[in-house]
């Protein structure tokens, strides 16, 4: 079977490993063991340590086991709340209007205009399936288990979502609109900065430009990728539109990707969960509702299964229950993989955060 559950420092030679097959731009799933351990530190103290007030920036990775053999195949990840002492930077995308009633011109101009959050949304991101493993539906488990634990603590996370989507970027760490834009005032290539933006961005504030970028100026290659997603990262995206994420005219500062954005109740994954109390268990269900099904714990656990359900709750298969950690009586909590107009989607190398 295959199970998500929170990391584990004994997990890091597994992301090590799942790291070195990354490519360019997936910044949260760093090809540094220092930072990687870093990174899983900070997700097990955030584990250890669920608060019971507002969100305040907390760090929760998530990582798909194969239980077969013990390895960590996947991961995805929760930050609580963007912002706080470490800005999150990106660009608006507005229209400036120029008028001349002498000439009877009138000009809608787009324009990049930069935000420093302080205060913002949670941020799904760390989204990556090792190729070996990308069918049966391990992909669309890996991307919506984020959703019923949101589902579960809603307390934990603000109430709007985003996801940095990953840009445009070549196989030699090239982009387009980083070569318009922020390779002239950084002085450094795109995958040097990208990777620096992990360690502090306090030299985004430093050095990015203030002043409104006129869309229009810059070369047909920069403009052309602004909003698009990286080849590899179009299903992720397909799959978080099904689920109710638009496009919010937001866009990465170094590659221009698009940030999507849902409040959490028009989620789908989240609004049609349920809740329900474990009433039996068999050791196999024949002609079940498949469902992504979660424990109710603070050790976090999910798995795709096939379950009965009646107006007295839900029976699952033991195997289901040993891998959720949990008994009859449990309260567990279940959501559809798809949704009524969900189309199907196969998770390549992707990036909804960074």
């Amino acid at each position: 079977m295959f199970v998500i559950r929170p990391v584990e420092l004994d997990d890091l030679d597994d992301l090590a490993a799942l790291a070195d097959l990354t490519s360019f731009g997936l910044t949260t799933l760093p090809r540094d063991q220092a930072l990687l351990e870093k990174r899983v530190r900070e997700s097990v103290q955030s584990f250890a340590n669920i608060p019971s007030g507002t969100p305040r920036g907390q760090s929760y990775l998530l990582v798909l086991e194969d239980t077969s053999n013990s390895k960590v195949i996947g991961t995805s990840g929760i930050l609580s709340k963007v912002g706080g002492f470490e800005p999150f930077y990106a660009y608006r995308i507005e229209t400036s209007i120029h008028e001349s009633t002498m000439l009877q011109i009138r000009k809608e101009v787009p324009v990049l205009h930069l935000v420093a959050e302080h205060d913002g949304p949670c941020e799904i991101g760390s989204l990556f399936l090792h190729p070996d493993y990308r069918h049966g539906g391990n992909g669309r488990l890996l991307s919506l288990s984020r959703f019923l634990m949101i589902a579960q603590f809603p307390h934990l996370f603000d109430a709007q979502v985003i996801a940095e989507m990953r840009g445009v970027i070549n196989d030699q760490g090239q982009s387009p609109f980083w070569d318009a834009i922020g390779k002239h005032f950084f002085d450094l290539d795109f995958p040097k900065a990208d990777y620096l933006s992990i360690v502090n961005k306090e030299f985004i504030g430093d050095l990015m430009p203030v002043h409104p970028i006129y869309i229009t100026l810059l070369p047909q290659e920069a403009q052309a990728v602004i909003g698009e997603v990286h080849e590899n990262t179009v299903p992720a995206r397909k799959l978080l539109e099904s689920e109710g994420f638009r496009f919010n005219q937001m866009i990465d500062i170094f590659e221009a990707g698009p940030i999507l954005e849902a409040n959490v109740e028009t989620i789908r994954a989240v609004r049609d969960s349920r809740g329900a109390c474990v009433i039996d268990l068999v050791d196999s269900i024949e002609g079940g509702e498949q469902r992504i099904v979660s424990n109710s714990s603070q050790d976090f656990r999910a798995t795709m299964a096939s379950i009965e359900t009646n107006p007295e709750g839900v029976i699952l298969e033991r195997t289901t229950a040993e891998t959720l950690q949990i008994e009859v009586g449990s309260i567990v909590r279940h959501v559809a993989p798809k949704g009524a107009l969900s189309q199907p989607w196969n998770l390549r190398d992707s990036n909804s955060g960074r």
